[in-house]
């Protein structure tokens, strides 16, 4: 079913402002243009740059703790060498401006049909810039990309989304929350078991093609809490009353060591199962399904489950803003306050890190404050997004279903 609208009409002004922002972005990575803080590329230069030189020997880095990566990750730590005529730095740059121009194409051409809409090219087009050139310095953006283009295939071609989905979370483990929302019947048996199937063998070859393909495992295990995370701000707030912690370079990212932190890193994980357990429920209770709703669910997991994560890095938000930008494509969405708050807590973020990163070290007002922000609006967003989805899909009357043929605007509902 369509809504009759007519395929929406964009114009030149989504590619002009695409290519504005990202020369900006690459100015600042190249650095023709100087962001205060710390240097975002070091990341790619030099841990990037080491693990490569260890994955062309023919192993993972085994005996680095920074490495807490899927196996998969070594895709886009080796992706340089396909761009063999510039150096490392360089053609990682190159590479992640491709995903980027190709994540927009996506959303662009999934505008165009009929019941969708431009907004979340907008919303990407917007929100990348908005994170600064950290944006350009991780892998992140590429497992992004993948994520874009299985909801979005997966509207239509349920298999592909679980292909893309296994294959992203052996980038980066998130992409397996984009099936949590598949709607019931014949199109979560073939998303979920071409999932499983392409996980299965993917696990495999990697685990053949190199030794060390799952020792991340142990380093995630053993990480504490980064001091950009919402429990971190706890401790922000005790080291104005005489805590005797500190802040320490742990397992690639800076961590508070000290009395404490090992509870509250507990508790991080236990907010994480409820989470886990909130996403079980709206699963088994939901029935309302529309074509919007895998991306609305996978928006709404991937908010939950960064909230509650003991790490918040800067480059975990440009996952949020995929999502929202697919979720804006869809007219009738619930999300749009949600993705608004996210797209806001990007530039929150930027003025956090780098900007404001020696302030957050300290935990000085201004450092304590832009944290408040950037993880209240984070949070803001989840529980937003979780309130949303539930009453968009859970009936109120028993009997409920929604209209198998109802996959645009809004899902259609009939009592049993």
């Amino acid at each position: 079913m369509t809504t009759g609208r007519a395929p929406t009409r964009t114009g030149p002004w989504p590619y002009a402002a695409w290519a504005l922002t990202r020369a900006w972005l690459l100015a600042c990575v190249f650095k023709v243009v100087t962001v205060a803080g710390p240097d975002v590329t070091v990341d790619v230069s030099v841990i990037y740059r080491s693990w490569y030189e260890v994955l062309l020997t023919g192993t993972y880095p085994l005996d680095d703790v920074t490495w807490q990566y899927p196996p998969g990750a070594a895709l886009a730590v080796l992706s340089p060498a396909l761009l063999p005529f510039w150096e490392y730095a360089t053609a990682f740059f190159v590479l992640v401006l491709v995903c980027d121009a190709l994540v927009l194409g996506l959303l662009l051409y999934a505008g165009r049909r009929p019941g969708m809409r431009a907004a979340g090219a907008w919303v990407w087009v917007v929100g990348v810039p908005l994170l600064g050139p950290t944006v350009y310095a991780r892998y992140d953006l590429m497992v992004t990309a993948v994520a874009v283009a299985a909801l979005l295939a997966g509207v239509r071609r349920p298999r592909a989304l679980g292909v893309l989905a296994a294959f992203g979370a052996l980038l980066k483990g998130w992409p397996v929350l984009l099936l949590v929302g598949v709607r019931k019947g014949r199109p979560p048996r073939a998303a979920w078991t071409s999932a499983a199937l392409s996980a299965a063998g993917l696990a495999v070859a990697f685990a053949l093609w190199m030794p060390g393909a799952f020792a991340f495992l142990a380093f995630q295990r053993d990480r504490g809490t980064e001091i950009e995370s919402l429990g971190a701000l706890v401790f922000h707030i005790a080291r104005q009353f005489g805590w005797e912690g500190r802040v320490e370079l742990r397992y690639g990212s800076m961590e508070f060591v000290g009395p404490r932190v090992e509870l509250v890193s507990t508790l991080a994980l236990g907010l994480a199962v409820l989470a886990l357990g909130w996403l079980l429920l709206w699963r088994l209770r939901a029935r309302l399904f529309a074509v919007r709703t895998p991306a609305e669910a996978a928006f709404t997991a991937v908010l939950l489950f960064t909230v509650t994560s003991r790490v918040i890095s800067p480059q975990y938000v440009v996952w949020l803003v995929g999502l929202a930008a697919v979720c804006l494509v869809f007219r009738g969405t619930a999300m749009t306050l949600p993705a608004v708050l996210v797209l806001v807590a990007a530039g929150a973020t930027l003025l956090e890190f780098p900007i404001g990163f020696g302030h957050v070290v300290a935990s000085d007002a201004w450092g304590v404050t832009l944290l408040v922000v950037r993880n209240g609006l984070l949070a803001a967003a989840s529980l937003i997004a979780a309130r949303r989805l539930w009453r968009s899909t859970v009936p109120v009357r028993p009997g409920a279903e929604a209209v198998p043929g109802a996959v645009e605007g809004q899902p259609s509902r009939v009592a049993r």
